[in-house]
C-alpha cells in the first residue's frame, strides 16, 4: 500500500488488531517518538524502551483514541510524555537521588509543551519540504517567488516575462499537487 492512511482508519484497524496497521503507525512515527522521548530523558536506551511501550500502548487501548478529540499525533506525544514520566518515577524510587543531581521530573515537566511543539514542527517541515521536492521546477520557482519571497503575481508575471495566466495556473497546480501530497492519503513515511 503507497502512502499512510488516515489516523482514523488505522487506529480502527489496530483496534481490530490489524498488525499490518500498527507496522505501518510504527514506520511512520517511530522517528519523531524517539526524537521526542530523547529529548527528554536524554538517555538512548530509556527512549527505545519509552517507544516500544507508547507502541505496545496504542495496540492495547487503541480503541481509546477518539479523532473528534485531537490529532493522532498530539495524543500519542501525550501518551509518550506519561510513560517517560512514570518511567523517571519508577527509576527515581529504586535509586537514591544524590544533591547534585537534577530533577528530571521538573525538567520534563517544564519542557513538555515546546519539545513536543518542536518535535512537531520539525516533523511537519519534513513533510512540506519532501511535497515541495515533487513539484515541477516552473511550479517550485513561482511558489518560491510568491510565498517565500513575497511578490505578487503580477510581480512575478513582469519580472520573469511570464504570463499573468501561466503564473497563476502554476501556483494553483502547485497547490493541488501540494495538498495532495499531504493529505493523509498522499504522505510518505517520515525520514530523517
Amino acid at each position: 500500500m503507497n502512502g499512510l492512511m488516515p489516523d482514523q482508519e488505522l487506529m480502527k484497524r489496530i483496534a481490530a488488531k490489524d498488525e499490518e496497521a500498527l507496522k505501518q503507525l510504527y514506520d511512520h512515527y517511530e522517528k519523531p517518538i524517539y526524537s521526542f522521548a530523547y529529548r527528554m530523558v536524554r538517555d538512548a536506551m530509556m527512549s527505545e524502551e519509552i517507544v516500544q511501550e507508547l507502541f505496545l500502548r496504542i495496540w492495547n487501548t487503541a480503541e481509546r483514541f477518539d479523532g473528534t478529540q485531537g490529532k493522532l499525533t498530539s495524543w500519542m506525544f501525550t501518551l509518550t510524555r506519561n510513560i517517560t514520566i512514570d518511567l523517571l518515577r519508577k527509576k527515581r524510587s529504586r535509586t537514591p537521588q544524590s544533591m547534585a543531581e537534577p530533577d528530571q521530573l521538573q525538567f520534563v515537566a517544564d519542557e513538555r509543551m515546546n519539545t513536543e511543539l518542536d518535535v512537531e514542527k520539525k516533523w511537519v517541515g519534513e513533510q512540506v519540504k519532501a511535497a515541495l521536492d515533487d513539484l515541477n521546477e516552473d511550479q517550485k520557482k513561482v511558489v518560491e517567488w510568491i510565498y517565500y519571497q513575497g511578490f505578487t503575481h503580477q510581480e512575478v508575471s513582469d519580472m520573469h516575462a511570464i504570463p499573468l495566466g501561466t503564473v497563476k495556473s502554476r501556483v494553483r497546480l502547485a497547490m493541488k499537487q501540494l495538498q495532495r501530497h499531504l493529505s493523509d492519503g498522499g504522505r510518505r513515511d517520515f525520514q530523517q
